[in-house]
């Protein structure tokens, strides 16, 4: 009757903490769900200062870029396959987003070692879009403008192959700015005369 007993008791406990080891792994698979989002993807909260602060960066290249850009009479004088004026901010203001996503994306997944790189990277990229816009607009000079939005090309390339490694969105963010890049490099060339 006493083993019978401890019997009873034994498999209660064992019972008891099958029952408490399940109740932890539901909690921990509900914890795991409520962390991911589709795909078995991790979702990260956004750090809304430091994207905040991308888009500064962006927008200042963008600012310092159209101080030197002027649409007057030598740029409607190009006989080229241009498109309407209206186009280019439009296009701008959604690539310059893009690219302050990939810089939040890029630098939120890389190490110390990588955000060296990344300053170094983006830094270049920009010094070379501001350069563009002053060659061919300020100096209106298309020939050199074409060497310089060359070098511009080859930089996007390298983020693009560069945040691959890090983050593929990052990457992604990028695509649209090499196509239109790629369409602003043969508007250049058919402009130089």
């Amino acid at each position: 009757m006493i083993r019978q007993e401890q019997k009873i008791i034994k498999n209660t406990n064992k019972d008891n903490k099958q029952n408490n080891h399940g109740k932890k792994k539901n909690k921990m698979v509900k914890r795991k769900t409520d962390t991911k989002l589709g795909f078995g993807k991790e979702v990260k909260k956004v750090k809304w200062k430091f994207f905040i602060v991308c888009i500064l960066i962006v927008a200042a290249v963008a600012v310092v870029g159209n101080y030197f850009t002027d649409t007057g009479e030598w740029y409607n004088s190009i006989k080229s396959i241009t498109p309407p004026n209206y186009i280019f901010p439009i296009v701008w203001i959604m690539i310059f987003y893009f690219i302050a996503v990939s810089l939040y994306y890029s630098w939120m997944d890389s190490s110390e070692r990588q955000k060296k790189k990344i300053v170094l990277f983006y830094g270049i990229n920009f010094a070379l879009n501001i350069l563009w816009s002053f060659l061919y607009f300020t100096l209106k000079s298309p020939l050199y403008a074409l060497v310089g939005i060359i070098f511009l090309w080859i930089s996007i390339l390298y983020l693009i192959i560069f945040n691959w490694k890090i983050n593929r969105k990052a990457s992604y963010f990028l695509m649209p700015y090499l196509l239109w890049v790629s369409f602003v490099i043969v508007l250049n060339y058919l402009s130089i005369k």
